[in-house]
């Protein structure tokens, strides 16, 4: 890529910003548009670069005489800006797709519905405590087209929403991992799941060493039975004799909850088995990601010995089933950033105690019938917050022994803290958007380690 261009990006945020470094230090000519306001980090960032930028507009005049537009993921395809765009024929690409020119690394890329942070972050642990020289990009970590100006890395492992992937082409992954596919985001993709699961296999597209895909998970094993990548593909299970992978199949669990590898293309045919006891991670959903996060690593030649030390020291991002505290026999999980029906059926298939449960905020649209027989079984009392909590009470009043309402973070867990008996979890996993009493799902985790911190301090002592 020698050719100079007009190159013009849209969104200054991390990948915004990222994207306009590189481009200047290829010798393009930059010029960054922001229809919103940029934050300060930024706009020093691309001041102390010299690059001329806009914010709160959108110059329809400077963007559409770019050679090629590098667009934030968060843009969608209906935006006038965009639309205007390819009326012209102009090149849109993705700042994942534009990194890909300058770097010769070995790129992991994960992508999946739930569960991309966790794998991409644990592979990456992986990788890096085995001495392995890995950086981390994309959705998590620091923006690829940054720190491939320096490119320093052997490894990046990416973590990649569907936004990203539109706007990739040419992009070379050396390994694409896919977790699974369910409903989300529709309304980028007319509505339609299959266009949704369409988007999410672009992942597939240019693979150079293998495709690793979960086999446990109807809609990516449908999507990927119709597809062309099955035939050279490595899937993972939940167990041996599921029938889900067929020839396929390279990665599951054994009855004695070992994690079993057979990489049948590599010269050793044998069956690796990695014990996983050690890991912090919790629930059927963290094995997959496990198992998907231990497949990437053993190909990039990690030993069953390293896997084994880098699973035993990894911590998980915050908020996403994590232990804030313990207090008299009572462990306190934050799962604040599970927003969704599914992302808690997953947190409360995962604990096997009895169940505090705190939950509510704002609803999507929920529909709370998966949850019901997890419930009945696990869920002793429920502590609903939020600002409406009638669909909710609702949906569990006759299937949970103990529900009340509340509409502060600190009442929610005193109260949790008081239903609940030694060898029990309270569990914050709200199931809804958090919009109603928080900024966010990070303010609403936040203010839930401080509250179960304030309950420690009073007597309990604080989890890792």
């Amino acid at each position: 890529m020698t050719d100079k261009k007009n190159i013009v990006i849209l969104g200054a945020a991390e990948s915004g910003v990222g994207a306009a470094l590189l481009a200047q230090a290829k010798g393009h000519s930059v010029f960054v548009s922001d229809r919103g306001a940029i934050l300060p980090v930024y706009k020093d960032k691309l001041t102390q670069a010299g690059i001329t930028f806009e914010e709160n507009q959108h110059t329809l005049d400077k963007i559409l005489a770019a050679d090629e537009v590098i667009k934030s993921p968060g843009i969608p395809e209906k935006a006038p800006v965009i639309q205007a765009l390819r009326e012209k024929g102009t090149s849109i690409v993705s700042e994942i797709e534009f990194a890909g020119r300058y770097t010769q690394a070995k790129s992991i890329c994960i992508t999946g519905t739930n569960g991309k942070t966790t794998t991409t972050l644990l592979t990456y642990h992986l990788l890096k405590s085995a001495g392995l020289n890995v950086g981390l990009a994309g959705n998590v970590g620091y923006s690829l087209a940054e720190q491939v100006i320096a490119d320093k890395h052997d490894y990046y492992v990416l973590e990649l929403s569907s936004f990203q992937l539109d706007d990739m082409h040419d992009f070379r992954p050396w390994v694409a991992v896919l977790l699974n596919i369910t409903p989300d985001h529709l309304d980028r993709y007319e509505y339609s799941l299959e266009k949704y699961a369409q988007a999410k296999l672009r992942i597939t597209r240019n693979v150079s060493c293998c495709f690793i895909y979960n086999a446990a998970d109807p809609e990516t094993n449908k999507a990927v039975a119709a597809s062309e990548f099955q035939r050279n593909a490595l899937a993972f299970d939940k167990e041996f004799d599921s029938g889900n992978a067929g020839e396929n199949l390279a990665g599951w669990y054994g009855p004695d909850g070992t994690l079993r590898l057979h990489l049948p293309s590599y010269p050793e045919s044998t069956v690796d088995v990695v014990r996983v006891a050690q890991s912090p991670l919790i629930g059927q959903h963290n094995q997959q990601n496990m198992a998907a996060a231990v497949l990437a690593a053993r190909i990039a030649g990690l030993s069953t010995e390293q896997i084994e030390a880098g699973l035993a020291t990894f911590q998980n991002a915050d908020h996403r089933l994590q232990l804030v505290g313990e207090i008299n026999g009572v462990r306190f999980i934050n799962d604040s950033k599970a927003t969704n029906v599914e992302a808690a059926w997953y947190a409360l298939d995962g604990i096997q105690q009895p169940i505090v449960w705190i939950a509510g905020g704002t609803d999507k649209g929920n529909n709370y019938n998966s949850l019901l027989g997890l419930a009945a079984s696990r869920v002793k009392a429920l502590v609903c917050l939020g600002v409406d909590n009638a669909k909710l009470h609702d949906a569990f009043v006759e299937i949970v022994p103990h529900v009340e309402e509340t509409q502060r973070m600190t009442d929610a867990v005193a109260r949790a803290a008081a239903l609940a008996e030694s060898g029990d979890v309270v569990l914050l996993s709200p199931c809804c958007a958090s919009f109603d009493l928080f900024k966010n799902y990070e303010d609403r985790g936040r203010q839930f380690a401080a509250a179960v911190s304030e309950l420690c301090n009073e007597g309990g002592r604080m989890g890792g």
